[in-house]
């Protein structure tokens, strides 16, 4: 089982965070990363709408053959994604623990702009803190 990266991505669809984890992810440019947020953002539309059974929040988990991205919406509409292994089955609850992560040291930094990019020491280290364990 394996965390390779963790995204945030705001409620415009704009990457405001992007790390990754060990070296399962090909290294992409930023521009790369932006585009794949914007794209990620837009297919996550597109699934809350097309839902056959009334209001869906959007899809939760997208799968390919060799990983998997877990998708937590939270009400303000930012968007936490995590790329995964197929096998890694603790997604939802590490998604959790980095919104809670979020809402304690981004959202509550005074100096933080809201849907800007996140740049506080403070959430990079819980991050790391974690996904060590």
């Amino acid at each position: 089982m394996a965390i390779w990266g963790l995204w945030v991505i705001n409620k415009a669809g704009g990457l405001v965070y992007q790390r990754n984890f060990g070296d399962g992810l090909p290294h992409l440019t930023s521009n790369e990363y932006l585009v794949l947020a914007g794209t990620l953002h837009g297919i996550h539309a597109i699934t809350a709408r097309l839902s056959p059974t009334g209001s869906s929040s959007g899809a939760n988990v997208i799968s390919g053959e060799t990983f998997k991205l877990t998708i937590l919406l939270t009400p303000t509409g930012t968007k936490f994604v995590l790329l995964t292994s197929l096998a890694e089955n603790t997604a939802d609850t590490v998604l959790q623990k980095v919104y809670e992560a979020y809402a304690d040291a981004v959202m509550k930094n005074p100096f933080h702009t809201p849907e800007m990019p996140i740049r506080t020491e403070g959430f990079d280290s819980r991050i790391t803190a974690i996904m060590s364990g």
